[in-house]
């Protein structure tokens, strides 16, 4: 816990000064007029366990969290100023001895005190006296910071705020939902200076690491394969896309193609907008290879492939798998990950399916996910250049085109806002 004081001619003034030195995450744990302007003391990773047992006052009824910030606003004000008459203490003995002699500081004392020499031995002529005074000052001094020491942890503020810095940092970025590590190096890379510029900059550099595809497909036509779990959304976003096309192209130019013959009535769905869309939808089974369908709809601008959301460890995985791989035509698989997974499912998935050479990543369901963190940070660690984010069930309106920037600041705005309702519950509780 650091701990510090600040002093401005006027409220809004002092408040900035916290806020430009110790960032947004500093407590106020007093503030009040003094004769110039307010004094306002300020605490970061104040912990409220800690300072009641430093204090001891474990009986809440003897103080509360306000009064308890403010008897530990009071014992920092109280040390400060004892430092402060130490320190004048101890020059006004260094003025007194520097009669015709070389001036004798706190170096000086430590370098003119043999080892195993009794600190308190009288030194020749009348200096003893004074020297002894320094030296009781000094080591009270030392006490001092001590005591300080206990609650900012250095004798350094300089790094002692910086690992602040660094550390609320990493804490905010893994708040936001990205994992531990990505978190903590962002933070390293980052938490120089102050705690808002370090988010600014971790943000700016985390938006950089997420890859977008530059030429949307559905501009650009092709064979696109979407994979992914069962329950990822496969289906309801080829019915986007699909719908989008006919919108902007006509539906001569589209057929919609699947490859799940796996499970009962999985077609269902899918003919469904084959026959709102008025475009063809074709099976590859049995009787017809994915190869043999690819051929018949080769003069369709674009062929999208709705998939089985199949894992490793279930039939028919690898024949999947071996149609999307070996087919004459160019088909380029995009992986669909939703948001509302776990950073470990999603990964999984990643691992699972990137065998199959995958060109990209679709992220699903972001309207449902508490964070988007986790989807980000996917998507920043894996480096799959993302092509779309879906936002809702309405057909077509809720696929939009990804962007790295407009992603990291959902992001935000959603970390900004569930922090916003914990807030509110918290006071109405």
């Amino acid at each position: 816990m650091q701990v510090k004081r600040f002093f401005a001619p006027t409220m809004p003034e002092a408040l900035r000064m916290v806020r430009s030195e110790m960032g947004d995450d500093a407590v106020i744990l007093s503030s009040k007029r003094v004769e110039d302007g307010v004094e306002i003391v300020t605490a970061l990773d104040y912990d409220e366990g800690e300072v009641r047992s430093q204090l001891g006052v474990a009986d809440e009824d003897k103080a509360n969290a306000a009064r308890l910030a403010e008897l530990q606003a009071e014992k920092h004000r109280k040390l400060e100023e004892a430092m402060a008459k130490s320190r004048a203490h101890i020059s006004e003995v260094q003025q007194r001895s520097h009669h015709g002699q070389e001036p004798v500081g706190p170096a000086a004392v430590g370098s003119a005190e043999p080892e195993g020499e009794p600190e308190n031995t009288p030194s020749p002529g009348g200096e003893g006296d004074a020297l002894s005074s320094m030296r009781a000052e000094i080591h009270s001094l030392r006490d001092m910071l001590q005591q300080m020491n206990g609650q900012q942890g250095t004798t350094n503020p300089g790094e002692k705020t910086q690992g602040v810095v660094e550390q609320r940092l990493s804490d905010r970025l893994q708040d936001l939902g990205l994992p531990r590590d990505q978190g903590r190096e962002l933070a390293a890379e980052h938490g120089q200076g102050r705690l808002d510029a370090g988010w600014k900059s971790a943000l700016k550099a985390l938006a950089a690491r997420v890859e977008t595809v530059r030429e949307n497909p559905l501009e650009r036509g092709g064979v696109y394969a979407l994979l992914g779990p069962t329950g990822s959304g496969k289906t309801t976003t080829i019915g986007k896309m699909a719908a989008q096309f006919v919108l902007r192209h006509g539906a001569e130019q589209l057929a919609l193609v699947t490859t799940d013959r796996y499970r009962v009535a999985a077609h269902e769905q899918l003919f469904v907008f084959g026959r709102i869309l008025n475009v063809p939808v074709r099976v590859v089974d049995e009787a017809n290879s994915l190869d043999a369908i690819l051929d018949d709809l080769s003069d369709r601008k674009l062929i999208l492939i709705d998939t089985a959301g199949l894992t490793a460890a279930d039939r028919g995985w690898q024949e999947q798998i071996e149609e999307l791989v070996s087919s004459r035509h160019p088909v380029r698989p995009y992986l669909l990950i939703s948001a509302t997974s776990q950073p470990r499912i999603m990964q999984s998935t990643w691992h699972c399916y990137n065998a199959v050479g995958l060109a990209g990543c679709i992220l699903t369901k972001t309207d449902e996910a508490l964070t988007l963190g986790e989807v980000v940070g996917f998507a920043a660690q894996s480096r799959l250049p993302v092509a779309f984010y879906t936002n809702g069930q309405k057909i077509p309106d809720d696929l939009h085109r990804a962007g790295a920037g407009d992603l990291v600041k959902q992001a935000v705005r959603r970390h900004q806002a569930l922090n916003r309702g914990e807030s509110a519950m918290a006071e109405g509780a």
